[in-house]
């Protein structure tokens, strides 16, 4: 796992771990920024307030346009807790479509059950090979003003981890290759004032206040799961389920194959077998049929 380094700053110089990517050294205004903003984190970890001032701290930094703060804990929906820059009308689809049912197919909540260990991940050293074509990726990052974003995942305990995700929600940008670095050089630093903020009571604090949004119970989410692993019902054998699955999580047909252990030839004749039962024709028509099916089942 990269990201172990610490990030350490003296006189203006970043001393920072061995990176693919040569990092600028902060001016000295940025380095008052960085430890001020720090201070203000670090002071706020026993407060609900921590979020805010941690990614704060982060864009003295680099530029962070857009955030979102939650819990995930295995086997529940994430949480959400904390988001900051995300426009009026990207807010429904990710705060409360995302945390209710878009979650079952975004690669960050994928890795992290089948136990993704904590560090800094851009999107792209996650997800699936055709996850950039896929709807989902279309739906809840294009159409939601996000190009990619990158996560910073810590653990709590065998059970939980906390998720701040950071992209650029106003411009619509990736950060740079230099900036990327940059944040992840900031996991260990991240790492430790996540884990005081939950020891502190920090946490306890905001999930007790919370803000207001779509969380599911737990019968819920044990409804939507269930609806998840019976799409198509009936009509669909297992086999076709397993491939529909992979193909809306952004799995190409050879990275399914590569899942599946059967050819790519296979994974192509059970791709049209299910298309003509569910009386489709693309991956677009597919990903609206699975979200109508979760919908249902919600509303059930």
């Amino acid at each position: 796992m990269r990201g172990g380094g610490a990030l350490l700053l003296v006189g203006g110089t970043s001393m920072l771990p061995a990176m693919s990517t040569p990092v600028t050294p902060l001016d000295t205004p940025a380095l008052h920024a960085w430890h001020a903003g720090l201070a203000r984190a670090m002071a706020a970890v026993a407060t609900a307030e921590f979020p805010a001032r941690l990614v704060e701290a982060l864009s003295a930094l680099v530029p962070i346009e857009s955030s979102l703060f939650g819990l995930e804990s295995k086997g529940q929906p994430p949480r959400h807790l904390f988001q900051h820059g995300i426009s009026e009308e990207y807010r429904e689809p990710l705060t409360e479509r995302y945390y209710v049912r878009g979650y079952l197919l975004d690669p960050f909540c994928l890795a992290m059950e089948d136990g993704l260990a904590e560090g800094f991940y851009p999107l792209a050293e996650i997800a699936p090979d055709d996850f950039f074509n896929s709807e989902y990726y279309k739906t809840y990052y294009l159409k939601c003003g996000s190009v990619e974003d990158s996560h910073y995942i810590v653990d709590l305990d065998g059970q939980r981890k906390l998720s701040l995700c950071v992209y650029q929600g106003q411009s619509g940008a990736r950060f740079s290759d230099e900036h990327t670095e940059l944040l992840r050089a900031a996991l260990p630093l991240v790492r430790e004032l996540c884990r005081q903020f939950e020891r502190s009571g920090g946490l306890e604090l905001l999930l007790a206040g919370g803000e207001p949004g779509a969380q599911p119970t737990a019968a819920l989410n044990r409804h939507i799961r269930a609806a998840f692993m019976n799409f198509g019902g009936d009509c669909l054998t297992e086999r076709e389920r397993e491939i529909a699955h992979l193909l809306l999580r952004g799995h190409s047909v050879k990275s399914s194959a590569r899942v599946l252990d059967i050819s790519p030839e296979t994974v192509r004749m059970h791709r049209k077998h299910l298309y003509t039962k569910l009386e489709i024709n693309s991956q677009a028509e597919l990903f609206s049929l699975f979200i109508d099916w979760l919908t249902r089942a919600g509303s059930a």
